[in-house]
This record gives C-alpha cells, structure tokens and sequence, in this order.
C-alpha cells in the first residue's frame, strides 16, 4: 500500500511551501519553478488550480506573480491538496472496485474507512505555516 500525492499535488504543495516562505512578495512563476524543481510547463496549470481554491492570488503583468490570499497558519495540507486533486475519500471499494454499500459492506471496510480518516485529520491538522517552516514535530503531534 502506497501514500503518494500525484505530481500535480506535489507541486500544489511545493509551490504553496515557496509562498508561505515569502511573505506577502509577489513571487513569478519562473522562480517558484527554480526554487522548488518544478518543471516550469506544468506549475501555470497548478497555480490555476491554487487560484481557483481562493488560496492564491494571481497578479497579472510584467511585475506579477502569485502570493498566498489566505494566512499560511489558516490552510491545511488537506485544502491544498484537495484544490487539485480533488476528495481525498475513496469512492471504490478497496476489495471489491466499486461502492461499498451501507447494507453489504465488505469485510475490510472498517478499517479501511478508520486508516483514511487517520490521514485525512492529519493532513487537514498540519498547516502550511507548520510544514514550510521546517516544523517536524507536525507528523509526531497528530
């Protein structure tokens, strides 16, 4: 069994990381890219997504660039990962590949559903400002 983000979630979080270590400066696409090795073709379709969530601003022209539009202490893992990727909840049966169903649910639903949960919390409970300070008691304290 695997915890893995998708890239496209990999770079929502490094991005942010690189936001929240700015402050308020606007930061261009092209150094957030060479700050955290994102490739630049893809963080402009990432930073739409950021956008979208309400969790970036965007700043169009040639000084713009991109800054937090939420306080780093107020956004969770879970939100930036959900921005794009969408719900963290499994919607296929682990064992089966389609829905389990309330009446016949199958014999590893529960702890399945308590394993997800698990992580869901802890996500949602570790800031951006925890994690892009360096703060490595976050994993221990949830």
């Amino acid at each position: 069994m695997r915890l893995e983000l998708t890239k496209r979630g990999d770079y929502a979080v490094r991005a942010m990381i690189a936001l929240a270590r700015d402050g308020q400066r606007l930061m261009s696409a092209r150094t957030i890219a060479a700050d955290m090795a994102i490739p630049p073709r893809f963080l402009p379709q990432v930073m739409g997504d950021l956008v979208r969530a309400g969790l970036v601003e965007g700043v169009t022209g040639r000084s713009g660039g991109y800054r937090l539009s939420v306080s780093a202490s107020e956004v969770s893992l879970l939100t930036i990962i959900e921005a794009v990727e969408g719900t963290s909840r499994r919607e296929t049966c682990v064992l089966r590949g389609g829905p389990c169903g309330s009446d016949d649910m199958c014999a590893v639903h529960g702890a399945f559903i308590a394993a997800e949960e698990a992580m869901i919390g802890a996500l949602d409970s570790a800031t951006l400002a925890e994690v892009s300070a360096g703060d490595q008691t976050v994993a221990a304290t949830t």
